[in-house]
This record gives structure tokens, sequence and C-alpha cells, in this order.
């Protein structure tokens, strides 16, 4: 009696602990998908106390610069009309460090600061050294010369004159380091020092001499602390709300994050908007493709083929004009009317007339088209690699000698890469907390449902077993056979039996 009770006893117990669990199992399926977002949102957004303001701050991911130069090989027949080619060169790779200062929190949901960026030349990930010498175009000659095209021949003639003294010619000879942080020009030097302020740089010039340790402007985004819908979103750059570089309202807009971070919970019908500085406009980029990275999912964005379209071919991209072949993007206006363009290296996506116009140019979407990988429930990049390349238009110019018989080209100076992966504690810090935390809770509600069911099935199979058939041994007799043992009254009727006649005659 005492074991059946102790058996009750625990087939209650565990029919108690399953209602528990699938009780707790059911409110978990209701409410952690709320609260893994909360957490997520509190995680995300610029904050002090959330998990990605350092990362925000300070970014730990290491980012590298490869820059790729394009060396000409006949400078001399190009200068009497001859096809232009190249040779590829590099790569050449800079550590890069980035660091935000002046953080300053606004009362309107906002955040202003300024990010640094300084380079460290990697020689162990290069292929050459800074002491490398290739020949590339002077662009301050054939720019300048571009840009006097349509001036008086008597100064374009002075120019000539001037250019002459000081020995500037059509292409030099230079150093990388001396291209990407600056070389001693005399001529420059003279005219900085009579006509301060022609030229946006002191001193020396180098194409990526204004990038080292610098900023890009002061930018103010959304934190996502009260309006989560704008969360990282431009409001201002360098106290603007649009640019004035372009002929559109559209074109001159500064539209989403500075490049960094991302809303969370994106979809493949998200799309990746950034305002880049450097190319002085607001950039999308499109959902390709899902993956993982590091055992993180992902999603794949990359640039749309209408990216550096001309008006043309896409008509949104007409306020970037004046245009010229589509692909390329003509960047003076923003860059002191200096006749740059900017593309993806190679020529990639862009007319066909612009590669065959250079020996030397093959564009590959493998090597060189740019992707984004990110998170998609934080939005936060795991992997990126951004690739665009810097061209100079050039011709030859009346009354300027020095460009001699220049045909127009757009004559690739260079392209670079800029990299970078999350990797180390980390990469294992974001994995446990926004990725591993999440999917274990995801498990768990349904590991306590499916496990409170089991333990709720206990009782009622126990009750069930106790209800089975019953013992026929107990129960009275309601169909007992006939007793066949002798009656008292069998020898009188025998008896009487055997007195009758036993045949009759008739």
């Amino acid at each position: 009696m005492g074991s059946r009770a102790r058996a009750r006893r625990v087939v209650a117990a565990l029919g108690l602990l399953g209602l528990l669990c699938a009780v707790l199992g059911a409110v978990m399926i209701v409410l952690v998908p709320t609260v893994i977002r909360q957490q997520i949102l509190k995680n995300v957004r610029i904050d002090p106390s959330s998990l990605a303001f350092n990362m925000w701050k300070e970014i730990p991911v290491p980012f590298y610069l490869s820059v790729y130069f394009f060396d000409v090989v006949n400078p001399s027949e190009i200068l009497k009309g001859g096809r232009p080619q190249v040779r590829e060169r590099g790569p050449y790779v800079y550590r890069e460090f980035r660091h935000k200062s002046n953080i300053t929190f606004n009362g309107n949901d906002t955040v202003s600061f300024l990010e640094y960026r300084s380079f460290q030349f990697q020689p162990a990930k290069s292929c050459g050294l800074e002491s490398d010498y290739i020949i590339t175009p002077n662009i301050l000659v054939l720019g300048a010369a571009v840009m006097m095209e349509d001036k008086p021949m008597s100064l374009k003639l002075l120019i000539t004159m001037a250019l002459s003294t000081f020995g500037e010619r059509a292409f030099m000879n230079r150093t990388i380091g001396e291209i990407m942080w600056g070389y001693e020009d005399p001529l420059v030097n003279l005219i900085n020092k009579y006509f301060p302020g022609m030229f946006p740089f002191d001193g020396k010039f180098g194409l990526f001499a204004e990038l080292n340790n610098s900023h890009s402007g002061l930018f103010t985004v959304f934190t996502g602390f009260k309006d989560f819908s704008r969360i990282h979103q431009v409001d201002r750059w360098n106290g603007l709300s649009k640019v004035n570089f372009w002929h559109s309202d559209q074109c001159n807009m500064i539209n989403g994050t500075s490049g960094q971070m991302w809303a969370p919970f994106m979809t493949p019908d998200s799309s990746l908007e950034f305002y880049s500085p450097e190319a002085c406009r607001s950039m999308k980029l499109i959902y390709k493709e899902s993956g993982m990275f590091e055992g993180i999912p992902t999603y794949r964005f990359v640039a749309p083929n209408t990216l550096f379209a001309n008006g043309s071919v896409y008509p949104p991209n007409e306020g970037f004009c004046p245009c010229v072949e589509s692909g390329v993007q003509n960047v003076s206006t923003c860059r002191f009317n200096a006749p740059l363009f900017l593309s993806h290296p190679h020529f990639l996506n862009a007319d066909p007339v612009l590669a065959e116009a250079v020996l030397g140019i093959r564009p590959d979407p493998e090597e060189h088209a740019l992707f984004l990988d990110l998170h998609p429930v934080t939005g936060i990049p795991m992997n990126c690699s951004v690739k665009l390349q810097l061209s100079l238009y050039m011709k030859a110019i009346r009354g300027i000698g020095q460009t001699g018989n220049i045909k127009p080209v757009i004559l690739p100076l260079l392209w670079f890469e800029e990299r970078g992966a999350m990797e180390g504690q980390t990469l294992q810090t974001f994995y446990n907390q926004l990725v591993l935390m999440p999917k274990v809770l995801q498990y768990a509600q349904y590991v306590l449902l499916a496990l409170g069911c089991a333990l709720l099935l206990i009782p009622i199979v126990h009750q069930l077993r106790n209800q089975g058939p019953r013992d026929v041994t107990s129960q009275p007799n309601l169909a007992a056979p006939p007793d066949l043992r002798p009656s008292p009254y069998t020898p009188l009727l025998q008896d009487s039996l055997s007195r009758q006649p036993t045949s009759y005659k008739t």
C-alpha cells in the first residue's frame, strides 16, 4: 500500500513539473521574440551602456587599405596620339586605424562626432615598397590644362611658359610614397606663396595626403535611443542636410548612415544606403544573397549596375552630369574642378569603350566588385570590401604644349580596396551575446514545451493502466452452470419409472 502511495505522489509531481514546463515553454514562445528584439535594440543603439558603443566609438576590426597603381608603359606614344598602355602594380597595403572624437550627445536624439583616420604601411602584406617608382600622369599639368581649355590663348601660353620654366611635364616618374602622401612641387610652392588659397592644399601634393591623420567631416547621426526607426541615419554632415555639388535635389541629398552600422532586423528587401564624403554623394547597395561568416548568418549587399551609370542609362543619375560614357562618375565639381572620375576598378560595369581605350584594363567581377556582409538581425558589418577607382580625363589642349597630341581618354590612375573583417575576441563576444544566446533561448522554449508535454503524459498513462480489466474471481457468479450432483429425489424417480410397462399391445 505504501509503495502505491509513493508512486502516485511521484506521478503527480512529474505531472505538475510537466505542466510548469509546458506553460513556461508556451510563455517563452510568446515573449522571447519580444525580449530578444528589446535586447538587440538596447545593444545596437548609440548609447554608452550598449554593447556596440565601444565598437562604434573605436572600431576594433582591423581595416586595411590596399592600393593598386597603373604604371604608364608608353608615355611618349601617348603624347604622339597613341593608345595608352598601363601595367597594374601592387597591392601596396596600409593598416587603417579609425577612432571617433569630439563625441557630443545632442538633445534631439542625435550624436555628433569626428572620425579620424591614420595609415601605416605594411611591407609584409604588400607586393613592393613605398620607394618603388612608377610613371603616372601629372595631375597638376594635365588637370590644369583641361581646366584652362576655354581660357584666352594668351593665358594658356603664359601657363605653358610657367610649366616649362619649372620643368613640369605631362607624365612624371615618382615613388609610391610620393604619390600617396605628397611631394614638393616648385610651381605649387610659388603659387601658394603669391596666390594663397588658389590650391586646396598647402605644401605637398599627394592623392591621399588629406586622408592621413585627418577626419572626413563632422557627422551628426541619430542614436536610436528615442526613435528606433532612424537609428544610425545621418541627420547632418558638416552642418548640412544636403550638399550642393550636384545639379538635382535628389543627387544632393544626404541619405543613409555614415557607412559603419545600419538598422537591425533586415530582410532581403532591405537596401544599404550611406553617405560617402570622399565620393561627395550617397550610395545605395542592394541585397544579393545570404551566407555565413564564422558561424554567423549574413546578408551580402553589392553595388547595382546603375551606381555609376550616366543619366541616359539611369535617369536619376542625371543630376551627377555632365556625363561621359556610362559607368564613370564625374567628381570634378567636388574636387576643385579637376577632371577626375570615380568608377569600379578596371571600369567594371561600365561602357566597354572605356576599357577598350586603354591597354591593360581587364574588368573581373570576382576581383573588382565591392560587397558588404552584414548580420541582418543587428545591422553590424561582419566582412566588407569596398573597391573604387580614380581616373583622370586628359586630352591635348591647344596652346598648352605639354599636352602634345594626346587623344581624349579617361586614364585610370589607381584603384583601392578598403577591407575589414570582425575577428578575435570581438567576434567571440558578438557571437556569444548577439547570436548564440538568442539561439539558445529560441531552442529552449521548444525544448521546454516538448518536455512539458512528455511529462504530462506520465500521469495520464498511469491512470489508464490503473483502470485495466477486473479480476473475475472476486465478482458475483451471475451465470454459474447448473449443479450436476445427484439429487435426493433421484432414487424415487427411478423406482417410479421402473414400474411402468415397457410396451403396449394393440
